[in-house]
């Protein structure tokens, strides 16, 4: 009787063993803020993936300022794939061999599944009437965002406040003296998204949090509905979520297959419909018009109209001693 027990523990040890063999588990590495966007995504693409395959799959989630992220993956971190907010911090993976140097065209819509905005969160009633980018350099106006060296939020929030400027007409010089004047009125730059959410609602620092749209739903889920309000401003920038599957570890893993499979689940209906949830943007025309009430219309610009391009835009302002640092240091 003991050895029979024995053999049987013995055979379900070695059944476990076989299914965690069996089972793969892919690492996304992620900004800050797509945190509860991705928990849901994982849930339905494994669903998808087993109904699809027959087999098990596992995604673990990472997430942190998006420059920090792509710091982390170039470092050695085992992405199987990053979903950054910012094309540059793909780029700069692309620089360092780790993603492929093409990888804007291995997917849709230059590997961009979903795109999303800039725009403020002030605290319920709006005590001070902010409605648009020039409200934010009124005196006594406090403006949390994050540092655009550590994460891409901080610097589509730049870019969005560069561009306004030139959207109604106005040059690089008059859109510099805006922007010096913005971040004389920011007390203190955040790590990433949900460090400056943190900032405006848990140490109460601020007037207004400049920062994606998708952070609207994320705040009435954490923290309860009726905490901020929401203002679009007249004008603001298209900001691209790119995605990319991480070559170096998926060939020590062999892992390309599966982490193809999670980036392209990416692009169906069901996914586009969970971003939409979280007020991420999606490319599907048919699910944008589902949610039309949550996407109102603004007036969008891309970074290639007043920037050339993303690539362009990081040496010009992003890079040590560009743009953002004089602006920055003149303004403290």
């Amino acid at each position: 009787m003991k050895k029979t027990f024995k053999l049987t523990l013995g055979a379900i040890a070695l059944a476990a063993a076989t299914f965690a063999s069996a089972q793969t588990t892919l690492l996304n590495v992620s900004y800050d803020v797509s945190r509860e966007f991705y928990k849901d995504l994982n849930t339905a693409f494994v669903a998808s993936y087993k109904k699809g395959t027959g087999k098990d799959i596992k995604v673990d989630q990472s997430h942190a300022g998006s420059s920090a992220q792509a710091r982390a993956v170039a470092d050695g971190l085992e992405a199987d794939v990053v979903t950054m907010n910012t094309t540059t911090d793909v780029d700069f993976l692309a620089g360092r061999g780790v993603v492929a140097s093409d990888w804007n065209k291995r997917f849709a819509h230059n590997a961009a599944p979903t795109t999303s905005t800039m725009l403020f969160l002030v605290r319920n009633g709006n005590p001070k009437g902010i409605k648009d980018w020039d409200d934010l350099i009124k005196p006594g106006v406090q403006v949390i965002v994050v540092n655009p060296k550590t994460g891409g939020n901080g610097r589509m929030a730049y870019l969005a406040a560069w561009g306004s400027v030139r959207a109604k007409g106005g040059t690089d010089a008059q859109a510099a003296e805006f922007v010096s004047k913005l971040y004389k009125n920011v007390p203190v730059l955040a790590r990433g998204g949900r460090d400056a959410t943190g900032i405006f609602l848990q140490r109460n620092i601020g007037d207004v949090l400049v920062t994606f749209e998708s952070e609207v739903v994320s705040v009435d889920r954490e923290f309860g509905a009726g905490k901020v309000d929401a203002v679009h401003p007249s004008s603001s920038i298209v900001a691209e979520n790119p995605v990319a599957i991480v070559e170096r570890t998926v060939n020590k893993k062999g892992t390309a297959a599966e982490a193809k499979a999670y980036l392209d689940f990416l692009y169906t209906e069901e996914a586009q419909d969970i971003a939409a949830k979280h007020g991420i943007r999606p490319r599907s025309e048919a699910v944008l018009k589902k949610y039309a009430s949550t996407f109102k219309p603004l007036k969008l610009f891309t970074v290639n109209e007043y920037f050339g391009s993303m690539t362009e835009a990081q040496k010009v302002h992003f890079n040590d001693g560009g743009q953002f640092d004089k602006l920055y240091t003149q303004g403290k």
